[in-house]
């Protein structure tokens, strides 16, 4: 399953890390990729293994406002 996540205060390489490296972590996320410029995180995942409330938590723990 694929979702667009709208992610704010990304504004760095640094930042797309840490939001990646933070959804990348969860057990049934299999690629995210952050776009700095449009404030959007696509993700693939497993719907079965991981729901949406648990990546928006993760962003957040980032120091990210997900939308």
């Amino acid at each position: 399953m694929e979702q667009t996540i709208q992610v704010e205060g990304m504004t760095c390489g640094h930042c797309k890390s840490s939001v990646e490296g933070a959804l990348k972590k969860l057990n049934g996320v299999t690629k995210a990729e952050a776009n700095i410029e449009t404030g959007e995180v696509n993700v693939t995942f497993d719907d079965k293994k991981v729901k949406l409330a648990e990546m928006k938590e993760a962003i957040e723990d980032q120091g990210y406002d997900v939308k």
